[in-house]
């Protein structure tokens, strides 16, 4: 029986997901806890205990990331699913939560109606089978890889806490003490007295840099472009890339290394609800030397712009008078999905391209596959595929796989070079 922890300062939240994986065989409810602060205190104590943990973002005492940050920073790995909402900031959070270490996410209704429908209890259990049944996880320390000057460094932050903490914090805080308790003194000194009464809302978490030794591995695993210039001179080229579950972890360790004059645009799928999209391709953006919008309709795909699928809307790609460009639709999803991976390489049969690059990450099912198949019969193809042992969901990639039709099987980190190397830089 997998042991699961709830923390959402929610009562009736608590109520309705607890009945939700307590009807769901092999799963119970071991705990619940109604803030950041007490679920933290509970993970200290038992660390191995639980399977995993369902997580609320905004909660008073301390939010979903800071908990995340907190896992981190202390080297305490556990699967967790959060639990988000759309409105307002919620689609920011979600992606902030991946790159701290969650595993995935599922969108929260935003009325009660909604959380007693079948499709928010299958998202439950189906999350919490694939989180708890994934047979690779990405080391989250290493899956967000920072290139921009004004994310800040560990020392910066350091900094700017102990401006905001007291002086009895700064000298009562020591190595010896145990990290809830760092944690609480850090809070209550950063906090007034009517805040700490009332317990208000925390803020949101300032973007927490990587650990050094991420950065490093990263530098390491630069690519040095030059080397791939002039490759397939004279050809026109395009990278069609898909994934699925683990993806926007993933897609942090593969785009933010690609070159900024990368000799083909590139389009992606992302299996993700509507709203999430924006905010996945504006942070790819950030940490990017490559431009990385969510795609609109009559977008023209240029060299070194990736364009992401809106979540709720499949992405086509028409030839309109010599020029590749993006047409998204409403039509009805296929086979549960939309955007589908599918319905963009079999569009790519009007592209005007000598050859196409398919990538096929992590992902549940083989979404994809049939499309590049179909796809092969009238375009000159290289496909490369996710290695197993890197994917948080071995489906996508194995589908592909086994169909006979990749070229190349690369580990995670390789992702972005061997796409590179294929079609060389401007």
């Amino acid at each position: 029986m997998k042991k699961i922890l709830i923390i959402d300062d929610s009562a009736l939240m608590r109520r309705v997901i607890s009945d939700i994986i307590n009807a769901c065989d092999g799963y119970e409810v071991a705990a619940t806890a109604k803030d950041g602060l007490q679920g933290f205190e509970m993970i200290l104590s038992q660390p191995k205990y639980y399977d995993a943990i369902i997580l609320d973002i905004n909660m008073p005492r301390m939010n979903g990331l800071e908990l995340l940050a907190e896992l981190q920073k202390n080297g305490i790995e556990q699967t967790v699913i959060v639990v988000s909402t759309v409105a307002k900031e919620g689609a920011k959070e979600a992606i902030q939560a991946l790159e701290l270490g969650a595993f995935d996410f599922v969108t929260k209704p935003e009325n009660y109606l909604e959380t007693k429908s079948d499709e928010f209890k299958d998202a439950i259990n189906n999350m919490l089978n694939i989180a708890c049944e994934a047979n690779g996880i990405i080391d989250s320390k290493a899956s967000f890889i920072s290139t921009k000057p004004s994310v800040k460094s560990d020392e910066s932050q350091k900094k700017t806490l102990n401006s905001h903490s007291n002086s009895s914090n700064r000298t009562t805080t020591g190595d010896s003490m145990s990290a809830l308790e760092r944690l609480r003194l850090q809070r209550e000194g950063s906090m007034s007295a009517s805040e700490r009464e009332k317990e208000g809302r925390t803020p949101l978490l300032r973007r927490t840099s990587i650990l050094s030794s991420a950065q490093k591995a990263a530098e390491n695993t630069s690519i040095n472009a030059s080397e791939y210039r002039g490759v397939k001179p004279g050809k026109k080229k395009l990278v069609a890339l898909a994934c699925s579950t683990g993806g926007p972890k993933s897609l942090q360790m593969v785009i933010p290394k690609l070159p900024k004059n990368l000799d083909a645009p590139m389009i992606m799928v992302q299996h993700m609800p509507a709203g999430f999209t924006a905010s996945l391709a504006l942070r790819l953006n950030e940490l990017s030397e490559v431009t990385v919008t969510e795609a609109k309709e009559g977008d023209v795909l240029e060299k070194g712009h990736v364009y992401l699928a809106p979540g709720g809307k499949h992405m086509k790609i028409s030839n309109e008078m010599g020029r590749d460009v993006i047409k998204l639709s409403d039509e009805p999803p296929v086979d549960g999905l939309r955007p589908c991976a599918n319905i963009m390489y079999e569009s790519l049969s009007q592209v005007q391209c000598d050859e196409i690059t398919c990538v096929v990450l992590t992902g549940m099912g083989s979404d994809g596959t049939k499309g590049i198949k179909g796809l092969s019969a009238s375009k000159n193809l290289h496909v490369i595929a996710q290695d197993e042992k890197t994917c948080v969901v071995y489906g996508m990639p194995k589908a592909v796989a086994q169909s006979g039709l990749v070229d190349e099987v690369v580990p995670l980190d390789k992702v972005a070079e061997t796409i590179t190397k294929n079609v060389g830089v401007s």
